[in-house]
């Protein structure tokens, strides 16, 4: 007998297999380049937002401070970032990408963002747009529920 309206346990397993076929396409398109993933996510914010303090970095990107220390460290050592000193405040060091770290990471992302062009092109502009809003909704009721359980109510 079938379902006829899927369950909340079953929307999961839908969400987290297509999540775990997307992640494997788009990671190796970002492997070919050299990179991992976490790697590729701070040099796309960085793309994208400039330069910004190290420990801002690690929220917009989902790694813990160990984590971003870590990738802020190996991608310095590489050449694709710099550290300075905040001129506010001496005790926070600002990451930017350095041309060599630009050069890297534009052809990377437009390749990256091509790849997930495809990946969504059977969906609408308005499919799309009510994705985005269901995920957005569903992220937020599951982060308010675990600042909820957090507080041990």
């Amino acid at each position: 007998m079938k379902k006829t309206s899927p369950d909340a346990i079953h929307v999961w397993l839908v969400l987290n297999k297509a999540f775990q076929a997307i992640s494997r396409h788009a990671t190796a398109g970002i492997q070919e380049a050299g990179l991992g993933d976490s790697d590729f996510r701070v040099l796309e914010v960085l793309l994208h937002k400039g330069p910004l303090p190290v420990n801002t970095i690690g929220p917009k990107v989902n790694l813990t401070p160990g984590s971003i220390s870590v990738a802020v460290d190996r991608l310095y050592g590489k050449g694709l970032v710099s550290r300075v000193e905040s001129v506010e405040d001496r005790r926070i060091r600002v990451v930017a990408l350095t041309p060599s770290g630009k050069k890297l990471i534009v052809p990377v992302f437009r390749k990256h963002a091509a790849a997930m062009r495809k990946v969504f092109s059977e969906l609408s502009s308005d499919e799309l747009q009510q994705l985005e809003s269901i995920l957005k909704k569903v992220g937020r009721r599951a982060e308010a529920l675990g600042r909820y359980e957090e507080r041990g109510s």
